[in-house]
């Protein structure tokens, strides 16, 4: 008896030990691994924390809850226990971003709540995160709405992709307004970048599953507030594309009683490039359960939409035939290019099963497969559900590598199961899944490692019918739109024009700003399916370009950011195997740059560099390409022209 009562006072002090219970009005503060960030979790009428960073209090008074069938969880809240915790692991993505391998190291405080449920904080040193958990005895519940309330410390700037309804490709500029300035009209897609007296805090949100989307509405004060697209009812399809919700129930998920939810997360750079190298959205993703990805393969891809099939010195009628896709299949395998999509116009819009005239499918994909490119497919989301598994199964018998798929422009619940559905079935033939039309599914690439990239970007095809691809805005995206994860911009756009000579023109496109703005893109922007916009015809008469871009990878090993203030320029240095890439862009002002090569190992390298030429403020084409040696002791400082940008490759010697 003696020993057994021994026994059991041991298990009961371990047990303590695992839980560490915390009374309500002792919470302990949650840290970072680092200790410059802190949250402070407070429980009373209702759940509310405060985050700082480097003691400069960024949060106040937050809260939280949410609304289940008739309950709202978080109201009253009443602790049973309070258990931090710890994790330092190493992740190696099964899709190099932005490294090999990114540190997993977090602490973690878990509130275990009396009524079935959890909020879980995690503080990282890249910024916080928390999420819901239930247990509740109902096995499957309505959930009518979920309180994300930040209350900044002060009227804040942020950079706000606004947007006019949920029904959208979430392709938006992000320009500066004070926190003050937005009402609840103003409605905006992720992330949000509020640049706390030069601290940025992106807010996003990670693993979304069986859930909607988070969006977010101004206060007209200092805070944002979350908001959901319901879950829709009725629905009406215009053309062969725009599915839109015509009636909305009064909830925004049916799902399960037993779960965890979204999370909802603020990620934090105290350095604006910071934001670059942040991995928090893809952390906090679920694991991929695919077993097998040796299949998977990043690379570049010639596209033929932007430039709306033009090619010259050919004796066949350019245009959607087979002739032309078997002409950019040799232009891509001649330049080691991995893929070449089919946009619209390959099948009967409506039929995926029912191939357009003039093409010749199996021929191309034997051609494509003969020369070792493989064949991306471009279709619309809902024609794509409709004929999900017979045209999948069809396009695996046909030997396609991926698809494209396009016009999705919601994430409400439904939606955001298509995102998934469409990845794990494409997982089981061994393609590709390329998602245009929003930006949610950036959140899932970890889980479905397939999903090799992302649009919901104002990207370079917006050139062909506006002005807004501006330097301003390519310099901007990558701290704000990148922070979700990979970003289809569509880089290397051959007719460069300054701010005067640019003509928007739907046919033979331009870019604003200089050529080696463009190049730079290929190292500033990730994107592991890379496209190259242009006509084959228009690389072909910049050889040396062409030279670069052949050669410029769509994965990395590492990342370091050399130089980088938001919505102004950027500087970047990222390894491939033994060798490095820099990109630096500007916006429309020229300015000099200091690039320090200290990030190099021992050794010498010789660095090929793509400048902007003397007169790229007049004529945006003109660029130099310099050879010289550098290591690792080198500073070298360069001039970029308005709207300008430097590419450089750095091979060992």
């Amino acid at each position: 008896m003696k020993i057994n009562t021994l026994f059991g006072l041991i298990f009961v002090l371990l047990g303590l030990m695992a839980t560490r219970v915390f009374a309500a009005d002792s919470i302990p503060k949650l840290t970072s691994p680092n200790g410059l960030i802190a949250v402070d979790v407070r429980l009373g009428d209702r759940i509310r924390y405060d985050v700082t960073v480097n003691e400069n209090p960024v949060l106040k008074d937050s809260t939280l809850s949410l609304k289940i069938d008739a309950v709202t969880l978080g109201l009253a809240p009443q602790l049973k226990f309070a258990t931090p915790g710890t994790h330092d692991g190493v992740l190696k993505p099964v899709v190099r971003q932005k490294a090999a391998e990114l540190r997993d190291h977090y602490n973690e405080l878990r509130l275990e709540m009396e009524g079935g449920y959890a909020v879980v904080f995690r503080a990282y040193n890249e910024g916080v995160a928390y999420r819901w958990e239930t247990a509740l005895p109902t096995a499957e519940v309505k959930v009518f709405g979920e309180e994300v309330e930040l209350n900044f410390t002060d009227n804040y700037f942020v950079y706000y992709p606004e947007e006019e309804s949920f029904f959208t490709h979430q392709e938006r500029l992000f320009l500066p307004r004070a926190l003050g300035d937005l009402a609840t009209k103003n409605l905006a897609s992720l992330p949000a970048v509020v640049d706390a007296n030069g601290i940025k805090l992106a807010v996003a949100e990670s693993d979304v599953v069986d859930y909607p989307g988070l969006w977010l509405r101004g206060t007209s004060g200092s805070g944002l507030v979350g908001t959901f697209p319901p879950y829709p009812l009725e629905e009406k399809l215009g053309r062969d594309r725009d599915l839109r919700v015509t009636k909305a129930a009064d909830y925004i998920a049916i799902t399960k009683g037993t779960r965890t939810y979204p999370w909802r997360l603020l990620g934090v750079a105290q350095k604006d490039g910071d934001l670059i190298t942040n991995p928090l959205v893809y952390l906090l993703e679920s694991p991929t359960t695919l077993t097998d990805t040796s299949w998977i393969k990043p690379g570049k891809v010639a596209w033929d939409w932007f430039n709306a099939n033009n090619i010259g010195g050919v004796d066949f009628k350019a245009g959607v035939n087979t002739a032309t896709y078997k002409y950019f299949i040799d232009f891509a395998s001649q330049h080691g290019i991995e893929y070449v999509v089919l946009d619209e116009g390959w099948y009967v819009l409506g039929d995926l099963m029912k191939i357009s005239p003039g093409m010749d499918m199996a021929e191309i994909i034997a051609y494509g497969k003969k020369k070792n490119v493989g064949i991306i497919l471009w279709m619309v989301a809902k024609t794509l559900d409709d004929q999900l598994i017979p045209a999948l199964d069809l396009f695996e018998r046909w030997g396609v590598k991926g698809i494209k798929v396009d016009f999705m422009q919601r994430d409400d619940q439904p939606m955001m199961a298509y995102y998934h559905r469409v990845s794990a079935e494409a997982a089981k033939r061994k393609m590709l899944v390329d998602f245009h039309g929003s930006n949610r599914p950036a959140l899932l690439t970890r889980t479905w490692p397939n999903l090799i990239s992302t649009e919901g970007v104002r990207g370079n095809e917006w050139n062909k019918w506006s002005a807004h691809i501006t330097p301003a805005h390519t310099v901007t995206i990558p701290f704000t739109r990148m922070f979700l994860g990979p970003m289809d911009f569509t880089p290397g756009a051959m007719l460069n024009a300054t701010r005067l000579g640019f003509a928007k023109n739907f046919e033979r496109p331009m870019s604003q700003g200089t050529r080696c703005h463009q190049l730079a893109m290929y190292v500033v922007y990730e994107s592991p399916l890379q496209m190259l916009c242009d006509s084959p015809t228009n690389y072909l008469h910049e050889p040396e370009c062409l030279e670069f871009l052949s050669a410029v990878p769509s994965v990395w090993d590492e990342t370091h950011v050399l130089d980088a203030r938001i919505a102004e320029y950027v500087a970047i240095a990222r390894r491939n195997g033994k060798e490095w890439y820099c990109g630096a862009m500007t916006d429309w002002s020229s300015r000099e740059l200091l690039i320090d090569f200290s990030f190099l190992p021992v050794g010498t390298f010789q660095l090929e560099e793509y400048r902007d030429g003397l007169n790229a403020d007049r004529l945006a084409s003109d660029y130099k390409k310099t050879t010289r040696t550098v290591t690792n002791a080198t500073k070298l400082t360069i001039k970029l022209a308005e709207g300008g940008g430097w590419a450089a490759r750095l091979r060992p010697e």
